[in-house]
């Protein structure tokens, strides 16, 4: 039999990835606020951009949200199990072959991507002798997903397709929402004219960075992602949203070292003279990017100290020569993302967007959720 384990598991962590739940409601309440009167969403897929959607949805809820978007269907059952029942969930991937009755089952509203899609739920509501929601996508450039233009003028065309089918919403997908980009106003303008051919239904065009083009862009459901969980929306502008992540890595070993010694795999940093180099408990297999090597910082008692050498499966050398030995001890943490490091920094400096560093969170970090307040009574 396994003995039970007596010591403390954040003092077994490498790393510490703190979660802020009420900075998430709050980025949500703001872009309510911004939209009212039309409906915010949230997207959470890839399990809450990997802040947990067993956490993330369940507090969003309690803020009131009850649209919830993910891209696959086993997404949509993990949201399904902790939302309430009232909400509702939406998943983008579209109508795999058979899947039909496992949409209605569990109340989860398939967003319908082409003609293949729109036959097959309008052949399941025959089979269920009721006409069964859905959302129906209609590309307007992404060249993605959605009906093409080929295929929204054979549905005008001939309007019993949709027989059966309860288009809740019509959607489309901003391609360039976080460029000042003509191709925003064309989109815009062939959603219009798209949703001016089809019957009456709510329609759904904003992501995150199209919020902030403004009222035109809402329409009456937006899909707000990344902002929820702390990215800029406004490349360029000062980021209007609050940051959600902080996350800490264990200082495991701090050596002395002197030109001509090397640092990490491939000896690709060569020491020019003599100094310090710690070693933190994270690596490439914990989402810390292996493109950061050489290129990334991190803040060791709120100073930066420069990633040296190869990002590893495991482990970060940092350059700690400049710090006093009283600030490098080993054991204690280092920070990666948060005050100092917003994610939008460290997605610059490994070559990426903030996107990626959400979602390339690993596994094997001790999560530590901070709750949002609880609700004002009136």
């Amino acid at each position: 039999m396994t003995s039970a384990l007596l010591s403390d598991p954040l003092a077994r962590a490498g790393a510490v990835l703190t979660i802020d739940l009420g900075a998430v409601v709050a980025n949500w309440t703001q872009l309510r606020d911004r939209v009212a009167p039309a409906e915010c969403a949230a997207v959470v897929k890839a399990n809450a951009y990997g802040l947990g959607v067993e956490r993330v949805v369940p507090a969003l809820a309690a803020a009131g949200c009850r649209t919830f978007v993910v891209a696959q269907f086993e997404e949509a059952l993990a949201v399904r199990a902790v939302a309430p029942p009232d909400a509702r969930v939406l998943s983008l991937g579209g109508l795999p072959a058979g899947t039909a009755p496992d949409f209605t089952a569990h109340r989860i509203l398939p967003v319908l991507n082409h003609l293949g899609d729109i036959a097959a739920w309008q052949a399941h509501a025959k089979a269920q002798g009721a006409a069964l929601p859905a959302v129906v996508h209609i590309d307007t450039g992404m060249n993605r997903l959605g009906l093409g233009p080929d295929e929204l003028d054979t549905l005008v065309g001939d309007l019993s397709r949709l027989d059966g089918v309860d288009v809740r919403v019509w959607m489309t997908h901003l391609a360039c929402a976080d460029e000042d980009s003509v191709v925003n106003s064309q989109q815009l303008g062939r959603f219009r004219s798209a949703v001016g051919r089809l019957p009456a239904a709510a329609a759904s065009f904003a992501n995150s960075a199209g919020i902030f083009h403004g009222p035109a862009f809402h329409f009456d459901l937006v899909r707000p992602g990344c902002a929820l969980y702390g990215v800029n929306p406004t490349p360029g502008a000062a980021n209007p949203m609050r940051d959600t992540i902080r996350l800490d890595a264990r200082l495991l070993q701090v050596r002395n070292v002197d030109s001509p010694m090397t640092v990490g795999y491939g000896a690709t940093h060569r020491v020019a003279a003599r100094g310090k180099i710690a070693t933190i408990a994270v690596g490439y297999a914990d989402g810390y990017l292996r493109s950061l090597s050489g290129r990334g910082h991190v803040y060791v008692n709120g100073v930066a100290a420069p990633v040296v050498g190869r990002v590893s499966m495991d482990l970060v050398t940092v350059d700690v020569s400049h710090l006093p030995d009283a600030a490098v001890t080993p054991g204690g943490l280092v920070e990666l993302i948060g005050p100092n490091r917003p994610v939008d920094t460290v997605a610059d400096e490994g070559g990426t967007i903030g996107y990626e560093i959400l979602t390339s969170l690993g596994a094997r970090y001790h999560r530590v959720y901070r709750d949002p307040p609880p609700p004002e009574v009136a």
